[in-house]
């Protein structure tokens, strides 16, 4: 059986520490699909169309990383791709709090997928997509905490 794990996400936009939890999974499974979830209730800052082509311009020489876009419940794409994990990152406890009960909950909609977390390594503890839309909306430097080969186009005056 392939271990495929799916790691959902907005990725509005995807950061230095979204990259490092996708990178450092790589060798725990077979194939690993970047999830862009889209929420209908939920207006994004960067268009899907250019979410999904950063990501897949930041992880183009790793054969292994898919990107997917869906919409609805993440267990029931999961579904779909036949995946058997569901890969999240932690930066603190708060975060543990949350996704142990997504966790949880995903179990029982889904007893097949095995849920993964992987802690973030120091330095991006602090780094998360709102944060950088923010530094972007006021016209601040967000190249530390997005990858290299990202350009984000300057933000609306």
């Amino acid at each position: 059986m392939i271990k495929r794990a799916v790691f959902p996400g907005s990725f509005d936009p995807i950061t230095r520490g979204h990259e490092n939890i996708i990178l450092r999974a790589l060798p725990l499974f077979d194939e690993v699909i970047v999830a862009v979830g889209l929420n209908i209730e939920k207006k994004s800052y960067f268009e899907l169309e250019d979410r999904l082509t950063w990501i897949k311009q930041v992880f183009q020489h790793y054969p292994a990383i898919k990107v997917m876009h869906y919409a609805g419940l993440t267990v029931d794409f999961c579904r779909q791709v036949q995946a058997t994990h569901i890969l999240r990152g932690l930066r603190t406890s708060a975060d543990f709090e949350f996704e142990r009960t997504v966790g949880q909950v995903n179990k029982r909609l889904y007893p097949q997928i095995e849920t993964v977390f992987l802690l973030t390594t120091p330095e991006f503890t602090s780094v998360n997509s709102s944060i950088v839309r923010d530094i972007h909306k006021n016209g601040g430097d967000v190249s530390i905490f997005i990858p290299e080969i990202i350009r984000l186009p300057l933000a609306a005056k």
